[in-house]
């Protein structure tokens, strides 16, 4: 009798435990990246170099590959960028990133922020880096602070330190520079 009063004990708290739900996990509605990309990778870290010498550092908290490895796409990504020399020259960061083999071109998407180690902090909705043309661009807003200037405008063209600027479309300038050749 006492191992039946067991027994139906047991069979009765396995029936409620059996019926309680656990937490769901959360789903995605609608299509993904990871639903097409060839490979995805979490907490990534590569070194971009160029004949050997280190031209840079990436990080992303995951990145998605695309088009036979030749497309990343990238999310909370901070890429260090080096001198010709190997010596660190600045530091961009974005909420997206997207670098494509083929093209040499690495471009930054949502707050994205360059900061050179002079000093200098660009920042912009959208950036566009060519390691080709060795220049960093953008057609859309920006904002540069340096020491003695402020500069805002629609759209630039500069080289990676910041110190050569092209400004498309100026908006408000505050502060002095010298003008070369003076």
């Amino acid at each position: 009798m006492k191992r039946a009063l067991v027994f139906a004990l047991g069979a009765l708290l396995l029936v409620v435990a059996c019926q309680k739900k656990g937490a769901v996990p959360p789903v995605k509605r609608g299509r993904s990246m990871a639903d097409s990309a060839e490979q995805v990778m979490l907490n990534v870290r590569s070194l971009l170099t160029d004949r050997g010498v280190q031209r840079g550092e990436m990080f992303a908290d995951t990145a998605y590959v695309f088009d036979d490895n030749t497309r990343f796409e990238f999310r909370n990504v901070r890429v260090t960028f080096n001198t010709t020399t190997g010596t660190k020259d600045g530091v961009m960061s974005a909420d997206r990133g997207r670098y494509s083999q083929r093209e040499q071109v690495l471009e930054g998407f949502g707050n994205v922020v360059i900061v050179t180690t002079e000093g200098k902090r660009l920042t912009s909705p959208h950036l566009k880096y060519s390691q080709g043309l060795n220049e960093v661009s953008s057609d859309t807003s920006f904002t540069l602070v340096e020491p003695g200037r402020n500069l805002s405008g629609i759209g630039f063209k500069a080289d990676p330190q910041l110190t050569r600027v092209q400004v498309l479309r100026a908006g408000q300038t505050r502060g002095s520079f010298t003008l070369p050749a003076q």
